[in-house]
């Protein structure tokens, strides 16, 4: 599982029910939500 900050936890967690996904500029991310409090959580790159 890929791991990202929480934004409203304020610490690292794993991402529940990431995917893929290409920012407007083009840059590759992982997009999830946060198992803790549910907030979107975002991974840049490949």
């Amino acid at each position: 599982m890929p791991q990202a900050y929480c934004m409203k936890c304020r610490t690292k967690r794993e991402m529940k029910n990431p995917e893929k996904v290409t920012l407007k500029n083009g840059r590759p991310a992982t997009r999830g939500t946060c198992p803790n409090c549910g907030t979107k959580m975002y991974r840049i790159g490949g």
